[in-house]
């Protein structure tokens, strides 16, 4: 059934990309572990065996003692190296920690018995749209740098890539005829570009974007591109939406338009944004244009394109054969660019509007695509508010698990370890079309125990015994700095039974912190957010924390 899986969307999807190499996981060693670059060696293994159905690795020891790592695939390789690193150094790279790899023994243990590890989906998934405000908007390399090797080891090998997406929109605007002042000043500000974005919002209330940004940008994409595809990944890269700036009416006074919906309460001037409907020629005129010049910055790297239409906007019409048509036409727009193209788009549309999108207007808008391989829907809230079973696994179209878990950058311990090991794992039994899981969190904000644990699931045909994962976590988090105490491990367990147990169906996601509420005579401990999304209310026992 998992070869199934591969092939119903990955024959054909990633083409004659780039020849592999495995200096990119060489070149990893180096950054992180300068001192072992001689202790190790990578093969790359194209004929692994007849019964491997995805990315597989295994570690073993040479007669030199060396470490040898084999996989059929780079991100096998990145993995087992991960494995190795994790179940025999005890050291691993964190996010505001940084890397800790350096901090093992000066001399590599020997390794008696060989590492075997095979992943029980094609695909691991990493990044949702807004991210790339609420976290990195303001990131450098560095960050970048540090972020990358973080996915690479953790098998991530389908991230989304945002960055620098403005700087192909100014050249096919400008090849429109609008002039750079209509341009940029339908451009918003870096933290809020997402939802510029999604078509949510237009413009900024502190000045046009500049140029410098722009190019800045665009730099720093082809860097992370690289680097993803040096380290085994599949970039996920965005191209012509739809949503643009006024200026079209006057470059295109034909042009097929309409304003989408009010957004957030915005005073109309920064929202109501102008879509091109698809239906008119225009569109994939832009679309190939587009795609075309991305593939010129930043090469031929990826047949994934993120595009979502509709995030909290409900479309201009509910009429099944208007919906069928949009997304259709969106489709062949993207064929037409790249006759490989691969539509990936976020589900979360369904949940947060889901009053407009009942299961024949779902069904309408996904049936227009009508090659199921050539479309992929991130179930983005899979833990709390999954999809999947109310579109019969989105009506055939290849879907990916996907673990939410905090919105906004809300500052809190939350988990639910169940929901995170047991549901996925049933989905994959249930669900034909599932073929990864992935992490669509909108901002990386601690409990990063519960990004590991899931991107570990993927590993792991049954549920990981969420005990002993944490004990042996905590055991690789404090390394380096001296005897791990017996508390220690307590006060871990206790927090897994608690803090990471939430079983309560009505707080569904990190709590949001009361310094983050405008203020209020109301009783604010106890606020129940839209759809429970950003409660005040905390799923645990504060006293819990206290004993330990």
């Amino acid at each position: 059934m998992l070869l199934s899986r591969c092939l119903l969307w990955l024959t054909g999807t990633l083409g004659a990309l780039s020849a592999l190499s495995t200096s990119g996981i060489e070149d990893l060693v180096k950054r992180r572990l300068p001192n072992h670059v001689d202790n190790f060696e990578f093969h790359l293994l194209e004929n692994w065996t007849t019964t491997v159905e995805n990315d597989a690795y295994r570690v073993s020891a040479l007669e030199n003692g060396r470490i040898l790592v084999e996989g059929n695939t780079l991100s096998a390789l990145s993995s087992g190296l991960h494995r190795y690193l994790t179940d025999t150094l005890h050291v691993d790279i964190w996010w505001f920690i940084g890397s800790r790899l350096d901090v093992g023994l000066e001399d590599l243990p020997v390794l008696n018995v060989p590492m075997n590890g095979s992943s029980i989906v094609p695909w691991r998934y990493h990044f949702n749209t807004v991210t790339f405000s609420y976290t990195t908007a303001f990131w450098t390399w560095n960050e970048w740098e540090l972020e990358l090797d973080w996915l690479a080891l953790r098998g991530v090998n389908l991230p989304l890539a945002w960055v620098g997406y403005e700087k192909i929109l100014v050249e096919i605007y400008r090849e429109l005829g609008m002039t750079d002042t209509e341009i940029l000043s339908f451009f918003s500000g870096p933290a809020y570009q997402s939802w510029n974005r999604f078509g949510n919002i237009q413009g900024s209330w502190n000045g046009e974007l500049p140029m410098e940004w722009i190019d800045a940008q665009s730099e720093l994409q082809k860097n992370i591109t690289r680097r993803m595809v040096e380290l085994g990944m599949t970039p996920v890269l965005p191209c012509f939406t739809g949503f643009v700036p006024p200026a079209i009416r006057r470059v295109l006074p034909n042009a097929m338009v309409v304003n989408g919906s009010s957004w957030g309460a915005l005073p109309t001037q920064y929202t109501n944004v102008t879509f091109l409907q698809p239906l008119d020629p225009a569109f994939t005129m832009m679309q190939k244009s587009f795609i075309s010049k991305q593939t010129a910055l930043y090469g031929n790297i990826t047949h994934i394109y993120t595009l979502d239409q509709y995030n909290e906007n409900n479309p201009e019409s509910g009429d099944l054969e208007y919906l069928r048509s949009v997304s259709h036409n969106t489709w062949q727009s993207l064929k037409a660019a790249d006759s490989d193209a691969v539509w990936m788009m976020q589900g979360w549309l369904f949940f947060a509007l889901s009053a407009f999108w009942t299961e024949e207007r779902i069904e309408a808008y996904l049936g227009g695509v009508g090659n199921d391989k050539d479309m992929l829907i991130i179930d983005i809230f899979s833990e709390s508010a999954p999809q999947w079973q109310r579109t019969k696994s989105y009506f055939g179209k290849p879907w990916i698990w996907c673990q939410l878990h905090n919105f906004g950058g809300n500052m809190g311990l939350y988990g639910q370890i169940e929901d995170v090991t047991v549901n996925p794992i049933e989905a994959l039994a249930d669900s034909k079309s599932l073929i990864g899981f992935g992490l669509t969190m909108e901002a990386q904000e601690g409990n990063e125990i519960m990004y590991d644990l899931l991107l570990d699931q993927a590993w792991s045909a049954s549920p990981i015994d969420t005990e002993t994962y944490f004990h042996n976590w905590v055991f690789r988090r404090y390394s380096g700095t001296g005897e791990i105490s017996k508390e220690v491990y307590t006060a871990w367990g206790e927090i897994r039974a608690t803090v990471y147990n939430n079983t309560n169906s009505s707080i569904i996601a990190v709590t949001k912190s009361i310094f983050e509420l405008s203020p209020s005579i109301r009783n604010m401990l106890h606020l129940q957010g839209p759809d429970g999304t950003h409660s005040t209310i905390i799923a645990y026992d504060p006293a819990d924390l206290i004993s330990v």
